[in-house]
């Protein structure tokens, strides 16, 4: 390809709203062109990218023994009302008619679709177990847009679903994926780690995401340096934390009373006052948890020194979201702000305890009655409670693996990975005889990567203050050769011996061929573009010398004669 015939608009000023390397560098270098909120073209370089990254995906799930489909990015609202996603995927589900009335959605994701398609024709357990993928458009419909291609609306994605007739086959399909998407990024030269995951709008018992690493990723991922133990903070667990009760020393257990703690609302206030540790006060934490047809005040407990991860929360009581409520809605439901506590809760309030808490002595917490808090409580007096897994991992925190300290970084959700079981199967009754001639539902995995995610994600990952610096597997060409001076005749037809022996080589090339610009503008393209390898033909030619440089250090120059080009970045790639 030649500089002179490719549609490549670059520029030096990037969008107001990009606030990411990749935003920016992705729009300056001429990839990507915005058309609306959170949708994007991609122009020649950029779909040169998007069509490398997508190859090096349909290679890998190939090898693994998957089937690629096509399926529609349009599907019928009943799929949707039959696995009961048409209403708990809220307003990012874009709903729309045709012209004859009928109710339609744009995918963001094809569960229901793929059941349908293997629904009544798979029929025997000695069919499965089957996998099938596809690489297509997908739609959400966010309320927030923003960082380019990281958090798009439209996107290109990779799905697959599995079907298979025991959890054990499941386990080992999962596990067969884990290891696929580990060969895809490193194959596309990322750093990434593996974290297990919370399930959200998608379901089933088990997850796992990869991350991109960057310090520009949106998710905090808790890790542990001395194993393999990753988590994102939506899923971390660390292990349990132990306290001493005061007592314990003296085999003398206090009995739970009532002390006047007038006007201490706070934990900070109350620990000071009980001369206690924040960790030996209970934290009420109150939101209002949104359901499909109702709302209601809900009360999570903590310890006073942790904090409520809301979407742990969230999972705990099967709620759609969780709001702030406020002190009004708060005494309409009979309770007091300040001094809220898990003992003498008014009738009908739904509550959880974290489950580190469970038959925990000795702590202090509100009586339920203004200016009073009890002390001395044993929770195990608590017959009916609801325990679960509530909050956000802190660093320091023990590795319930192997005892490490847990430290936070950040990362750029590229792909996930999910267990479903038979949720979608059993609503939408796709099912399959098993050995013993009985009915069963359909045992699902599915399996996502984020095509045109991962554009940006290399980029978050791989650039400096110039612009792009692609890796060698996902570089829209490998070497650019740049003619300092495209007036100059010989200069030029060293360029293009150059470049069509580069091609012949296999190597993939573009040749800066451009009359009109200046060498120094070139060799900015060259930075913000992000070409691996630049081919200078300049003034050493009288020499018999070209310079071959390196994108990763534009200072770092080799001199060779122009019979070695070829060789030489042979040996460079």
């Amino acid at each position: 390809m030649k500089f002179s015939r490719l549609f490549m608009p670059t520029t030096k000023e990037a969008p107001k709203d990009a606030t990411l390397p990749s935003h920016q560098y992705l729009v300056r270098g001429g990839f990507i062109n915005q058309t609306g909120a959170g949708i994007y073209d991609f122009l020649p370089l950029g779909k040169i990218v998007l069509e490398k990254i997508k190859t090096i995906v349909k290679e890998e799930m190939d090898n693994a023994g998957c089937n690629e489909i096509q399926m529609g990015f349009i599907t019928p609202m009943s799929y949707w009302d039959e696995s009961g996603r048409s209403t708990a995927m809220g307003p990012e589900l874009l709903k729309f008619k045709d012209r004859k009335g009928a109710d339609y959605v744009l995918s963001p994701t094809n569960e229901e679709a793929v059941v349908n398609i293997v629904k009544n024709r798979v029929t025997s357990y000695k069919d499965l177990p089957l996998n099938l993928y596809h690489i297509n458009l997908k739609f959400r419909d966010e309320a927030r847009p923003r960082f380019g291609l990281m958090r798009g609306r439209e996107f290109l994605m990779k799905d697959a679903y599995s079907f298979h007739s025991t959890q054990e086959d499941l386990v080992r399909e999962f596990n067969l994926m884990e290891e696929t998407y580990k060969k895809i990024y490193n194959r596309l030269g990322l750093e990434f780690r593996v974290v297990e995951a919370d399930s959200g709008a998608i379901g089933g018992s088990g997850s796992k995401e990869f991350h991109v690493l960057a310090n520009s990723g949106e998710d905090t991922i808790v890790v542990c340096p001395d194993c393999e133990y990753g988590a994102n903070i939506e899923a971390a667990v660390r292990k349990k934390r132990h306290f001493d009760a005061w007592f314990e020393n003296t085999n003398t257990p206090a009995t739970m009373e009532k002390v006047l703690t007038q006007d201490l609302k706070t934990i900070e206030d109350v620990s000071n006052f009980l001369s206690v540790a924040k960790a030996q006060n209970i934290k009420a934490v109150m939101k209002k948890a949104i359901y499909e047809e109702n709302s209601e005040a809900v009360i999570f407990f903590v310890r006073g020194d942790d904090e409520l991860e809301e979407t742990k929360a969230c999972n705990s009581i099967a709620a759609l979201e969780l709001e702030d409520i406020s002190e009004e809605e708060l005494k309409a439901a009979g309770l007091t702000p300040g001094y809220c506590g898990p003992f003498n809760l008014p009738e009908g309030i739904n509550f959880v305890i974290d489950s580190e808490l469970e038959n925990e002595v000795g702590l202090a917490c509100g009586a339920n009655e203004e200016h009073y808090h009890f002390v001395n409580t044993d929770l195990s007096a608590l017959k009916d409670a609801k325990y679960a897994d509530l909050i956000t991992v802190q660093e320091g925190d023990i590795c319930s693996c192997c005892g490490g300290k847990l430290e936070y970084t950040k990362g750029i959700e590229a792909g996930h990975i999910f267990q479903l079981g038979n949720k979608y199967s059993e609503a939408m009754d796709a099912k399959f005889l098993d050995q013993n001639g009985k009915s069963q539902s359909f045992i699902m995995g599915c399996y996502g990567v984020g095509i045109s995610r991962l554009v940006a994600a290399v980029i978050e990952q791989h650039h400096d203050d110039k612009g792009c610096i692609w890796t060698k597997t996902t570089a829209p060409f490998m070497v650019d050769v740049i003619v300092s001076n495209g007036k100059k005749e010989d200069e030029l037809n060293a360029g293009l011996k150059i470049y069509e022996d580069l091609k012949s080589a296999g190597i993939s090339t573009i040749i800066d061929d451009r009359v009109k610009e200046r060498f120094g503008f070139k060799m900015g393209d060259f930075e913000l573009i992000g070409f691996p390898y630049a081919v200078v033909v300049g003034k050493k030619l009288q020499d018999g010398l070209v310079e071959i440089v390196d994108r990763k250090n534009t200072a770092d120059k080799i001199e060779v004669s122009i019979e070695n080009v070829v060789s030489k970045l042979q040996e460079l790639i």
